[in-house]
């Protein structure tokens, strides 16, 4: 679901080539979701192999990242460990929306109604434990480095974003990012460079958001930007306090300016929802400060060709000639790396 504070946030349109040469650690289960959800057929049904098993992820790791590595981009990827219990709501929040859009898509389809059909089949998704694990195997034969954060992967990516000078940016679409103080959030960076819209095809660019400039831009502090989001709704309280938007929630905390002082303006509008949406905004404003997070260390592998022909070809049925095509990229980028003496992380 994600923090929804778009309309206030400040960011600017960058290039994939403004990226080059620089390393972004990735909150993968949120791409692995934008795969699932945008790598599909005509109809809305996600990639599947000769077994009916989904495929989608694998091929949005394989190809996309192809691309990203062939701009000169460098990649970690951080899986999600353990979820705090605090989120166990957007989980029944979640489940809840597949089943309506279960029902919608049936419709759709009955109707023939393809339109109908995609627009509710990208909602079905569900990231398991063997698309986790096989994510994980591609990603290393690819020569990507994957953590495995001990809580929540967005966390861990912006805390390795804060920590580790290599590290330029966080990449996620979901604004969370920014509350557990990743200095730089880039968004869009593995969607379809084109997007078909109702006037036509247009390009779709990533976008850079800068910590420091947001606080200085809106006038807050990180305290007040927390706020901010629990007032919103985030993934621990997901629907906020109706009522409060993102720009009355910025009105709010700039009023108020102390956390204390923030949330006792709207006690009384906290106590009055109903008891299983009412939340502890001083647990999850401790959670933001203090998430469980880990100083690890990675390193680039080789790119082993035999393990990702196993995993696409062999087991999921990938066209031979089009994965071939794409390891020869991957060994002409290991080329030229190794030609600028940059050979060392893939």
């Amino acid at each position: 679901m994600g923090l929804n504070i778009r309309e206030i946030i400040p960011g600017k349109e960058i290039r994939i080539s403004d990226l080059r040469g620089k390393l972004l650690s990735v909150d993968a289960y949120n791409i692995l979701y934008q795969f699932l959800s945008s790598v599909r057929q005509v109809d809305g049904t996600p990639l599947m192999d000769n077994k009916k098993r989904i495929t989608s992820h694998l091929s949005g790791i394989f190809y996309r990242n192809i691309n990203l590595l062939s701009e000169g981009i460098k990649l970690v990827y951080v899986f999600d460990g353990e979820a705090p219990k605090l989120k166990a709501k957007t989980y029944k929040i979640r489940e809840g929306g597949r089943d309506v859009a279960r029902e919608r898509y049936a419709e759709a389809k009955q109707q023939e109604n393809i339109e109908g059909m995609r627009r509710y089949g990208s909602q079905l998704i569900r990231l398991d434990d063997e698309m986790i694990r096989e994510s994980k195997e591609l990603l290393d034969a690819m020569g990507i480095p994957v953590v495995q954060a001990p809580s929540e992967g967005e966390a861990e990516a912006a805390y390795l974003c804060k920590i580790k000078k290599d590290i330029y940016a966080s990449v996620s679409q979901d604004f969370d990012s920014l509350l557990f103080g990743a200095p730089k959030l880039i968004r869009n960076l593995t969607l379809a460079r084109r997007r078909k819209t109702i006037s036509g095809w247009v390009e779709v660019n990533p976008e850079m958001i800068e910590l420091e400039k947001v606080l200085n831009i809106l006038e807050i502090n990180l305290d007040q930007l927390i706020c901010l989001g629990i007032l919103v709704g985030t993934d621990y309280n997901p629907k906020g306090i109706p009522g409060i938007g993102q720009k009355k929630a910025l009105q709010i905390v700039k009023k108020y300016q102390q956390p204390v002082l923030i949330f006792k303006s709207v006690e009384e509008q906290i106590m009055s929802l109903p008891e299983e949406e009412r939340f502890d905004w001083k647990e999850i404003f401790a959670l933001f400060h203090n998430h469980k997070v880990a100083d690890v260390d990675f390193k680039f592998k080789k790119i082993n060709e035999e393990k990702i022909k196993d995993i696409l070809v062999r087991e999921h049925d990938f066209s031979e000639e089009r994965v071939d095509k794409q390891l020869e990229k991957l060994r002409d980028i290991s080329e030229k790396r190794k030609q600028k003496g940059l050979g060392d992380w893939i």
